[in-house]
C-alpha cells in the first residue's frame, strides 16, 4: 500500500506532524519501535517534571512552618513512581487515542529508510511519497573508563527505578541540573561534576552563575572546570576519579552515577547506506528540514545540531507538513524558548548576552530582582531577576529566574519575536500582585 506521509518515530514530532497530516487529508503511517510520545512523554519531559512536582511539594512541606503551618513532611518513594507513570500513561493514551480518531495507521517495530520512498518495518515494505524521519536520539556516552558502570536518566525516569541515597551526576546541563535538584529534596546527598566553568553552559553565563549559588545553598556538591578520568566500582559503591580546575586529582564514591552528557541523534540503523541520504552527528537538513533528497525530511533531536526540545520537534513537524500541502511554514523556528524546572525555575529566550558580545553587537541590559515583588516574597522564593537584553532599540533576549519562569517567558517570546520595544511591553497592565510584574519591572528599569 502507498501513504501520501510516511513518519518513522512516534515522539512529539512524529505524532504532531502525523496528526496534522492526517488532519489536512493526507493518507498517512506512523512508525515508533518502543512506545508512543518518544523521549519526552517516556523518559524525559514528562517523568521529570512529575518527579520534581513531588519533590517541591516535599520541600514546600517541611518549609510549612514558616507559614504558620505543621505538617508531617514524609515521602512513599514508590508511590512517587507510581504517579510519575499514571502520568505518562495517560498522557500516552490521550496520543493513541488521538491518532486513531485521526486514522494514522500505526506500526510498532523497528523502521529504516531503504529507498527513498520506501520503508522496511516488521519484514513488511512500506511505499510513501513523502517520508519525515523523526528518530529522536538516544544517551550520549562519553569516552571514559567505566561508563558502563554508570546510570543514564532513562534509569531514573523510566522503570520502577529504587531511591538513590548518593549520587555523583556527570554533567551540569539541563538534565543533570533537574535530576540533580529533585533528587536533593528527597535527602539524597548529590555531586556534580561538570567540565565548563559554570552549570547549563550552554545558557546565559548569569543562569549558570545563579543556579550553582542555589545548589551550594542546598547542599549539592559542585566541582566546574572538571574532567572526569574513569568510574570504578569499590566497596559496593561507584568511585569516580576526576581532575578539579586546580589540575588536582580527586575522587568521590557514592551508590551511583549518573551520566548525564547529553544526547544524540538516533541515527544507527534508520538509513541504508545506498539511499544517499547526508549523516553527519544526525540526518544534515537545511532550515526547513529538507535533507538532500527531495521527498526526505526530517525534524526533533535527529537533525543534526537541532536543538534538542520537545517543543522544537513539535513546530517542526507541522512546518514540514505545510511543506509537503505545499504552503509556507507558519511557526517562526527563530524565537525558542528553553525551561529548567529546578526550583526556582529559569527559562531564556533569545540571543545571549554572550552571542551579543561575540557578534560585535551594541546592546544594553535591563533587570528586575525578585526581592521588590510581592507575590515572590509572598511564596518565599530565591533571589532570582528577570533580565531584558535590546539592541536596535528592541528587545532581543531575554532570561528568568523566578517562581514560574517557565510559563512566563512565553511572553517575552513573543516581545521577541514582534520586535517589541522595552516601551510597548510596559505598556501592557500586568496583574498585582504577581511575578509577571517583575517584566514590566525591567522593561521599566
Amino acid at each position: 500500500m502507498r501513504y501520501d506521509v510516511a513518519i518513522i518515530g512516534g515522539g512529539p514530532g512524529g505524532y504532531t506532524a502525523a496528526h496534522k497530516a492526517a488532519k489536512n487529508g493526507l493518507k498517512t503511517i506512523l512508525f515508533e519501535k518502543d512506545k508512543l510520545g518518544g523521549t519526552c512523554l517516556n523518559r524525559g519531559c514528562i517523568p521529570t517534571k512529575a518527579l520534581i512536582e513531588a519533590a517541591h511539594l516535599y520541600k514546600r512541606g517541611k518549609e510549612a512552618e514558616l507559614y504558620g503551618l505543621h505538617f508531617d513532611a514524609s515521602f512513599d518513594y514508590e508511590k512517587i513512581i507510581a504517579r510519575r507513570d499514571e502520568v505518562v500513561e495517560k498522557l500516552r493514551s490521550g496520543v493513541e487515542k488521538m491518532l486513531k480518531s485521526d486514522k494514522v495507521e500505526v506500526v510498532y517495530g523497528q523502521a529504516k529508510l531503504v529507498e527513498k520512498d520506501k520503508v522496511l518495518c516488521n519484514g513488511e515494505v512500506y511505499e510513501a511519497e513523502h517520508i519525515i524521519l523523526a528518530a529522536g536520539s538516544i544517551p550520549s556516552r562519553i569516552p571514559i573508563e567505566g561508563a558502563e558502570l554508570a546510570i543514564s536518566s532513562d534509569h531514573i525516569l523510566e522503570g520502577k527505578a529504587a531511591f538513590i541515597e548518593s549520587l555523583i551526576v556527570i554533567g551540569g546541563g539541563v538534565i543533570g541540573s533537574e535530576i540533580s535538584d529533585a533528587l536533593n529534596c528527597f535527602g539524597t546527598k548529590v555531586t556534580i561534576i561538570e567540565m565548563a566553568d559554570r552549570l547549563i553552559p550552554t545558557l546565559d553565563k548569569d543562569l549558570g552563575q545563579r543556579l550553582g549559588m542555589f545548589f551550594k545553598k542546598k547542599g549539592i556538591d559542585v566541582y566546574l572546570s572538571s574532567a572526569v578520568k574513569k568510574i570504578e566500582e569499590e566497596d559496593g559503591e561507584k568511585k569516580v576519579t576526576f581532575t578539579d580546575k586546580a589540575g588536582k586529582e580527586v575522587c568521590l564514591k557514592a551508590k551511583e552515577v549518573l551520566l548525564a552528557a547529553g544526547r544524540r541523534a538516533a541515527v544507527e540503523g534508520l538509513v541504508e547506506d545506498s539511499v544517499g541520504l547526508q549523516i553527519q552527528r544526525g540526518v544534515l537538513a537545511d532550515e526547513n528540514g529538507r535533507t538532500n533528497i527531495g521527498n526526505i525530511y526530517c525534524i526533533g533531536d535527529v537533525r543534526s545540531g537541532n536543538i534538542q526540545l520537545a517543543h522544537v520537534a513539535e513546530a517542526q513537524g507541522r512546518n514540514i507538513i505545510d511543506l509537503i500541502l505545499g504552503n509556507k511554514p507558519h511557526i517562526d523556528m527563530s524565537v525558542i524558548p528553553s525551561g529548567i524546572y529546578t526550583d526556582p525555575e529559569i527559562a531564556s529566550v533569545g540571543i545571549s548576552e554572550e552571542e551579543l558580545k561575540a557578534k560585535g553587537i551594541a546592546y544594553t541590559s535591563k533587570k528586575a530582582l525578585t526581592g521588590a515583588n510581592g507575590r515572590c516574597l509572598i511564596e518565599n522564593a530565591e533571589s532570582g531577576f528577570v533580565k531584558l537584553l535590546i539592541a536596535d532599540g528592541v528587545i532581543v533576549g531575554a532570561s528568568i529566574v523566578a517562581p514560574h519562569a517557565t510559563e512566563l517567558i512565553s511572553e517575552l517570546a513573543v516581545a521577541i519575536e514582534k520586535k517589541l520595544t522595552p516601551e510597548q511591553l510596559s505598556e501592557v497592565v500586568h496583574p498585582h500582585p504577581t511575578i509577571s510584574e517583575l517584566l514590566r519591572d525591567a522593561a521599566e528599569a
